[in-house]
């Protein structure tokens, strides 16, 4: 007899053990995750994107049972401006405080509830500009203009940067576990409250279950935040000088992240424009499904700016690891959605399936290059080389607006995913033939 290599049980002479090789497994498996907190992170925050889009389409796939389409088209649109605005509102704190947390130290508190308070007042300054300017940037959001959706919406617009402004403090922190729990928990409560105003035949109930989950959200992480991860890592920080250049900072990379929300979060409002409600709900769809893939780059670029900050001198090698591990794990789900299109589109109704496939295979061969122009963003962001990132940023929004206005007309919602493959591409196919420049092997960068 022999023991394991865990030293547990015996074992037969020249069979294998199974449970000492599962223990020990485990345990080079927890050690991995201690030592790799790049791509444990970003896979937290992946695997939350993947939760939060799952549910987020069990959500829709409900709206649609138990709303009219034309009110699943009316509150997206509302939906999607509330996030445009929030994303305006913000400022890029989150970022901000993805960059500065982990190095803030004592300064920590101080930082979040600064980035609260700016954030949330100029997110209703905004959300108010917003409703008087309705009737000329978005007619078919007038019935937003009433009393009390008025103060509901600047109030929702407000809650939702601070529920941005709250993952950027937990990635900072690298609490991604609470992340992908807090979004659980929003997407969750979405879903009950839906069936419930549904059943109270409330036609306001897909935006009144989205505000109610909100609070929830807010109110759960924050106690978390402010009693418990903050202080201990105030703690553990010590004495440390507060970010130099924070203003300059954040106002370089607001510019760039202005440019970015444009991107995703004007189309809506164009579709919307031209094609009503009916066309604005086809389109929602398949954007909230694709746009899993591209918050997926996201979340690994945010992993890759904490550990910079952490170890600025693994930031060309950590780079090229998010790279190879994303595009793989990119590509599998691409191919899955691309195939499998036609079919998911269809648990929506027939209807989702005949206007938005194509829609959707275009914004999920998108996705592949938007890789590289995320990865690129975020390396001139650690390396505060911001007018690289606000360059490209600005020229995605650029070109994903133009084209879209210009085939909007001409091939429909598809004309959306067109715009969006080739402004990736122009951008993606550049960077990935200049990757040595910019982002050099290790040992081989000056």
């Amino acid at each position: 007899m022999t023991t394991t290599r865990a030293g547990t049980r015996p074992a037969p002479v020249g069979l294998p053990d199974p449970c000492g090789y599962t223990t020990l497994l485990r345990a080079r498996a927890r050690a991995a995750l201690d030592t790799e907190p790049l791509l444990r992170n970003g896979h937290v925050l992946t695997l939350s994107s993947l939760l939060t889009a799952a549910l987020g389409a069990f959500f829709w796939m409900m709206a649609t049972s138990w709303y009219s389409t034309a009110s699943v088209g009316r509150s997206y649109a509302a939906l999607s401006a509330a996030m445009l605005l929030a994303g305006i509102g913000q400022l890029n704190l989150a970022d901000i405080l993805v960059r500065f947390v982990p190095a803030a130290g004592r300064h920590t508190r101080r930082l979040a509830l600064r980035c609260y308070t700016v954030s949330g007042l100029f997110s209703i300054v905004v959300a108010v500009g917003f409703l008087l300017l309705v009737p000329v940037l978005a007619p078919g959001l007038d019935y937003l203009r009433a009393p009390v959706p008025a103060v509901c919406f600047t109030a929702a617009t407000a809650g939702y940067s601070i529920f941005v402004l709250q993952d950027g403090v937990l990635t900072g922190l690298r609490h991604t576990g609470w992340v992908l729990g807090e979004n659980a928990v929003f997407a969750a409560i979405k879903v009950a409250l839906l069936v419930g105003f549904g059943i109270w035949a409330l036609s306001a109930g897909i935006l009144l279950s989205w505000a109610g989950a909100l609070v929830v959200a807010l109110v759960v992480t924050n106690v978390f935040l402010f009693r418990f991860a903050i202080p201990a890592h105030q703690r553990a920080g010590g004495d440390v000088p507060a970010p130099p250049r924070l203003l300059r900072y954040a106002a370089a990379d607001y510019v760039g992240a202005f440019f970015r929300l444009c991107a995703y979060n004007v189309v809506p409002l164009m579709v919307l424009d031209r094609y009503g409600d009916t066309g604005s709900a086809y389109f929602s769809l398949a954007w909230v499904i694709a746009y899993t893939l591209f918050i997926a780059a996201y979340n690994m670029g945010s992993s890759l700016i904490v550990e910079a900050a952490h170890a600025p001198e693994k930031l060309t090698a950590n780079g090229r690891r998010v790279l190879r591990h994303s595009a793989v794990v990119l590509a599998c789900a691409a191919a899955v959605l691309f195939l499998g299109a036609p079919w998911l589109l269809r648990l929506f109704g027939p209807s989702y399936a005949a206007h938005g496939t194509t829609l959707l295979r275009l914004l999920v061969l998108a996705a592949l290059p938007n890789l590289l122009v995320g990865v690129a963003v975020d390396v001139s962001r650690a390396r505060r080389r911001l007018g690289w990132a606000v360059g490209l940023q600005g020229a995605l929004c650029a070109l994903v607006l133009g084209l879209s206005f210009w085939l909007l007309p001409v091939l429909g919602i598809t004309g959306v995913g067109v715009a969006w493959v080739v402004a990736e591409c122009v951008l993606g196919l550049p960077l990935l033939l200049t990757l040595p420049r910019w982002l050099p092997a290790p040992g081989k960068q000056s």
